[in-house]
């Protein structure tokens, strides 16, 4: 038998594939590498371009600008920009008489006119010293709008703590509950009608405050100390006529203070708490009386529901149109308004 002979088998890993891209590989190289070339150069010129715009600009504004001609430039400018700073005469300036009793204060620091509220004096070996108090004895303005923001962000806690409105809202928010409304009246309305009621109720002692204390203040008849202790008197008599005397006993114990004479002297420090404690007590109280009738509809549609076998119906369901059938027949807004006004004197 004759044998036929085979072809050699190519190599599995010939370069024959790989050996033409050598070349393409060293071109795409060399086309890289011009145009990053060329795009470096590209941004150096723009550079440059920008720079020469800048420094013809910059010696425009100046020759319009500046009061100095080119003899008065810093030594430190280059000659080529003294050549083109313009001979330009010197503007005279103004002369400002120095403010008085500011004539020891050194050359440089800035002074303020007494008529701003804020004066700078210098003392015999003491240097500079500040007022900020006006001729009137008065804060200067900035000052003062600086302490009345800082007092706005404590008037939430001064109304909670020193007015009507901490037992006001309680027995609206009692009320509310009672009815088993849920979020009606919303706590908007609920807010607002006990702010409103507690600036009426609050209205003479307001009045008081301001006609003693704020408006004489304002006019710069007394001090800030004479305002606050004049302004503070209608709240401390509001408070103590609303205040148990259990209450202001216990606080004036926990203070481990001397017993004042007479409830008068008492500290604000430990009139303050007392009376807030004293105001939740009595909020409670007027809240158990509101809840009550309510409690009693309550039982009584449980039980006929129970005897009636239906079980599974929520007694809150059928009881809620009857709570408010007798709220509204019996006017209860109106009776605990009155109520809560009434609770006042």
């Amino acid at each position: 038998m004759s044998q036929v002979p085979l072809a050699p088998l190519p190599a599995l890993n010939a370069p024959a594939d790989r050996a033409p891209s050598a070349p393409a590989g060293l071109e795409l190289g060399r086309t890289r590498r011009a145009r990053t070339g060329a795009a470096l150069h590209r941004g150096i010129s723009l550079a440059a371009v920008l720079g020469a715009v800048t420094v013809s600009a910059v010696l425009g504004a100046a020759a319009h600008a500046t009061p100095a001609s080119a003899a008065t430039l810093p030594a430190t400018v280059p000659a080529a920009v003294r050549l083109l700073a313009p001979a330009v005469d010197p503007i005279p300036m103004p002369t400002v008489p120095p403010i008085a009793g500011t004539s020891g204060i050194p050359s440089g620091v800035p002074t303020v006119s007494p008529s701003s509220g804020i004066s700078a004096t210098t003392a015999p070996g003491t240097g500079l010293s500040v007022n900020l108090k006006d001729g009137s004895g008065l804060l200067s303005n900035p000052l003062s709008v600086v302490l009345l923001l800082g007092l706005v962000s404590i008037v939430p806690a001064l109304l909670m703590m020193m007015t009507a409105f901490t037992r006001i809202v309680i027995v609206l928010g009692f009320t509310r509950n009672a009815l088993s409304t849920q979020s009606i009246p919303p706590n908007q309305v609920i807010i607002g009608l006990a702010l409103f009621l507690t600036m009426f109720v609050m209205a003479p002692t307001f009045s008081k405050a301001n006609h003693d204390a704020l408006q004489p203040y304002l006019k710069g008849q007394i001090t800030q100390t004479e305002a606050y202790n004049k302004g503070i008197e209608p709240f401390r008599g509001f408070m103590l006529k609303q205040v148990r005397q259990k209450d202001l006993a216990l606080f004036v114990k926990l203070s481990g203070k001397p017993a004042p004479a007479t409830p008068d002297k008492t500290p604000t420090t430990t009139l303050v708490p007392a009376y807030a404690i004293s105001e939740l007590r009595t909020s409670f109280l007027i809240g158990f009386v509101i809840f009550v009738p309510f409690l009693v509809i309550d039982l009584v549609v449980s039980a006929a529901l129970s005897s009636m076998g239906m079980m599974m119906l929520p007694p809150a369901l059928i009881s809620l149109p009857f709570k408010l059938l007798l709220f509204v027949a019996a006017d209860g807004w109106y009776l605990v308004v009155q109520s809560l006004v009434q609770s006042f004197h």
